[in-house]
């Protein structure tokens, strides 16, 4: 299955009206370090928050090589009204057998996250993965704390599958539960008319994510 090489060397992007998700590589480090812009804004995330040039370059780095041994795709989300950087996301765990993948690691800067770069960043993703990589399932988890990024995931008709309890130790030590949703194959052409809908009339709601959360 073709859509299934997901080497960088690929160097999809994947365009929208307001956000362009491309490739992640150390040239976006120093944009994504200035969309910093919120003391919290990693709260979520897997590792704490990058607070220099060199920090980010090597939570990319590690990205990257992800990406090269084929367990997932980094993007960095391009704001196209300014051109700049101003988050991350990516596909994670590709299965190949059970045609599944997850999409996390999404962070936004607080400056956008009530825009609908989220949601388009999200239908770019859903419809690569649906459409061109033939998934049957797609996931999405989030930190159990994070009401926002609950709500808003299901916003997306997403599913709420369950919660794994105690599941992931975080960098600073806090033992996470972990909520879990999914879109299935069949789902998708409601999801995607929603969100169709959702972005062709510009409806501005909350990030997927809260803009800081793994997934």
């Amino acid at each position: 299955m073709s859509g299934w090489m997901l080497h960088p060397a690929l160097g999809f992007e994947l365009p929208g009206g307001r956000a362009r998700l491309e490739p992640l590589t150390l040239s976006h480090a120093r944009g994504l370090l200035d969309a910093i812009d919120a003391p919290d804004l990693w709260r979520y995330m897997p590792v704490a928050s990058p607070g220099t040039l060199g920090e980010m370059e090597s939570v990319i780095a590690a990205a990257m090589e992800e990406t090269g041994a084929g367990r997932g795709v980094a993007f960095a989300i391009i704001d196209r009204r300014t051109g700049r950087a101003c988050g991350s996301t990516r596909y994670l765990d590709p299965q190949p057998a059970n045609r599944s993948i997850e999409i996390g690691w999404t962070w936004l800067s607080r400056a956008v996250q009530r825009t609908a770069i989220n949601r388009e960043c999200k239908y770019l993703l859903l419809r690569h993965a649906f459409e061109v990589m033939g998934c049957v399932r797609v996931q999405l988890r989030c930190d159990g704390r994070n009401a926002q990024s609950q709500a808003a995931i299901a916003g997306l008709g997403a599913a709420r599958e369950g919660v794994l309890r105690r599941h992931r130790v975080m960098w600073d030590g806090y033992i996470r539960d972990t909520v879990f949703f999914s879109i299935l194959d069949d789902e998708w052409p409601r999801v995607a008319a929603g969100l169709l809908e959702r972005l062709g009339r510009g409806a501005e709601a909350p990030s997927a994510t809260g803009g800081r959360d793994r997934g």
